[in-house]
């Protein structure tokens, strides 16, 4: 396969996915310019893999320094791309900011990879491409509705982006994986979710104010039309998410289609609510959660979960773990990282 290239590479999801890569006997380079993640996450991936990456402090805006990575780099044969802002509320608040990061950054890397003939693209996606799905669980087939936020429409167009530029430049081909929502951390406890800026995703959330780092947590509505009231997602492990990227990296290697491009789902398949997520959380750390019910927050879908059955025809891939399993390995990262914090 040659190296493989993961743009945000030192964020949650880019970490776990180099330890997966590294796992299966890849070489890996990163891209990270640390806007949502920290060097030390580096030294987190060198004492599980015993492996140091190259990491290059580079903005994918800036197209001359992204160009150069290739350049130094040029048996790159493979992209997988993280590298993007991805905060819901925060994309509200900053769309200019949301639009600019998220599809010039993809602009450039497709335009550097198409310099630099690479056939090879992974790319992070979203369930929130889906809005408020009319059926549920979701195929890659449900029509897509309205984005619910300026990040979600980031998503949207930059799928439409790609399969343009498939269109026009068949030596590339591309994966689009739409994660639901990842979450836990590495079996090792040595590395997991640790957002250089405040968290906002449920679990960390719900770890941060279980350790004491937030007095308590707000539950953003319970009036949504769900079974109890809160909104509801599909919680995936983290390693499960990083295993289907090494995967799909594999099966475009063995593939070797012409300008294709394939949109899977990553999930588990079941729809769990905020309280159930907390319940979960207080089943296995055997400790009350203080929470609170509040307003609803603008940008969030009501409920939304995965058909992964083609994720798992393509790739021969299936999800492992459980919410319970993310909850547990969850909190022994928390704990771990608040005693060497």
């Amino acid at each position: 396969m040659g190296k493989i290239l993961v743009t945000g590479g030192c964020g949650y999801i880019g970490s776990h996915t180099i330890l997966d890569l590294l796992s299966k006997g890849y070489t890996v380079i990163s891209v990270d310019n640390f806007s949502n993640a920290e060097p030390a996450t580096l030294d987190r991936i060198a004492a599980v893999a015993g492996v140091h990456i190259p990491n290059y402090d580079v903005d994918l805006c800036d197209y001359p320094r992204l160009k150069a990575v290739f350049e130094e780099n040029p048996d790159i044969s493979g992209v997988i791309h993280f590298a993007a802002l991805k905060n819901v509320g925060e994309s509200v608040e900053q769309p200019i900011r949301y639009y600019h990061n998220n599809l010039q950054g993809l602009l450039h890397l497709l335009q550097v990879m198409v310099e630099h003939q690479v056939p090879r693209l992974i790319f992070s996606s979203s369930c929130s491409v889906y809005g408020n799905a009319e059926h549920l669980p979701v195929t890659e087939n449900t029509p897509l509705q309205e984005a619910e936020s300026p990040y979600a429409r980031t998503k949207q167009m930059g799928e439409q982006i790609i399969s343009d530029v498939l269109h026009s430049h068949p030596s590339l081909n591309c994966i689009i994986l739409r994660y639901f929502n990842p979450a836990g951390a590495h079996e090792s406890a040595l590395i997991g979710e640790a957002p250089f800026n405040k968290a906002s995703n449920l679990v960390p959330v719900i770890t941060e104010t279980a350790i004491g780092k937030r007095e308590q947590m707000v539950v953003f509505g319970n009036d949504y039309d769900t079974r109890d009231g809160t909104c509801v997602r599909d919680y995936i492990h983290i390693m499960d998410l990083a295993d289907a990227h090494t995967r799909a990296l594999r099966f475009l290697a063995d593939q070797t289609p012409e300008g294709k491009i394939e949109y899977l789902n990553l999930g588990i398949g079941q729809g769990v609510s905020v309280l159930e997520a907390i319940e979960a959380f207080e089943k296995v750390s055997t400790q009350p959660l203080n929470y609170r019910i509040g307003p609803r927050r603008p940008g969030d879908v009501v409920a939304v979960y995965a058909d992964y059955s083609k994720a798992a025809r393509l790739l021969d891939w299936q999800p492992k773990r459980t919410i319970e399993d993310i909850m547990r390995s969850a909190w022994l990262w928390e704990q771990n990282r608040s005693k060497t914090s």
